[in-house]
């Protein structure tokens, strides 16, 4: 008992370890956001804030309310631009998993486009999106979709389409065929296998592949670049506000990338034991 403790303490001090160089940016960045403006770039590095503030913070919703309004030009509000991630975020993710999903299902059960379909699909995903994003920008230019919440969000359900055909693919492939043809002997039909036998199955691998693709949506930087300009402006977009031309404001800059990782991270907290289940699915027994 005495060799397993040790050998615990050791695998959790190593796994400590490892973990250092990925937390501390994010530990600096934190920190840094309840700085004040003079230990933003000390000489010497302030593990800690000496004199922790919320002004980092206020900044980002009251833009005239700090001391920082004589070296700042921004005058809008952060909630714009968070309401508009949150929205692109969740519609992209959900238009994404609706059309991958039974796009997956099509596939793994019906053989549907035979071998070709699933390679080009994942073909469409290897292209870069900055070689697709200029005939996409002439076509919502005609569409007149820039600028818009609905163009926003067709764009990431299809950059993102291929990454749930795939993940879901591998999950649906995870469930033997028997289960369906037992619910087809008991008279159910083929959407009524899919939608009330199959799926709740794969509810654990659906919520791995939600929180997949709505992380992809929510640091989008390029697509949202492009296709953005004052109404649709997103969290990543609106972190360059606060470069200006005099010096980077490394506080709210810090403030706005706190306020980033949070919705990532509660989604992940809030289905945490449905991601587990969903990294070991497949432990059915045929």
């Amino acid at each position: 008992m005495a060799k397993k403790k040790v050998r615990r303490i050791v695998k959790f001090i190593i796994m400590g370890i490892l973990l250092v160089p990925f937390l501390f940016p994010i530990y600096w960045m934190v920190t840094t956001a309840f700085k004040p403006w003079e230990e933003w770039v000390p000489k010497e590095a302030i593990l800690f804030p000496h004199n922790p503030t919320w002004e980092n913070f206020i900044i980002l919703f009251h833009p005239e309310a700090t001391s920082y309004v004589a070296f700042t030009t921004v005058k809008e509000p952060i909630t714009k631009a968070l309401t508009n991630s949150v929205i692109l975020s969740v519609g992209g993710t959900l238009l994404a998993l609706l059309t991958g999903t039974l796009a997956a299902y099509a596939i793994s059960r019906f053989k549907a486009g035979g071998d070709i379909l699933p390679q080009l699909i994942l073909m469409f995903r290897m292209m870069p999106p900055i070689a697709a994003i200029i005939p996409i920008t002439i076509m919502y230019s005609a569409f007149r979709w820039v600028d818009t919440h609905i163009g926003l969000i067709t764009a990431y359900g299809l950059f993102n389409i291929p990454f749930v055909v795939w993940l879901m693919k591998s999950f649906f492939d995870d469930i033997p065929r028997e289960v369906d043809e037992a619910a087809l002997v008991d008279g159910w039909s083929y959407w009524g296998v899919f939608r009330r036998v199959v799926l709740p199955l794969t509810y654990t691998g659906m919520a791995v592949t939600a929180l997949f693709i709505y992380i992809l949506c929510w640091s989008d930087f390029l697509v949202a670049l492009t296709l953005t300009n004052v109404r649709c402006t997103t969290i990543p977009i609106f972190l360059s506000v606060y470069s200006q031309a005099y010096g980077e404001m490394y506080g709210p800059l810090a403030a706005v990338g706190t306020f980033g990782i949070l919705p990532p991270v509660i989604l992940g907290l809030a289905i945490q034991k449905y991601l587990v289940r969903g990294f070991t699915f497949g432990a059915i027994k045929r």
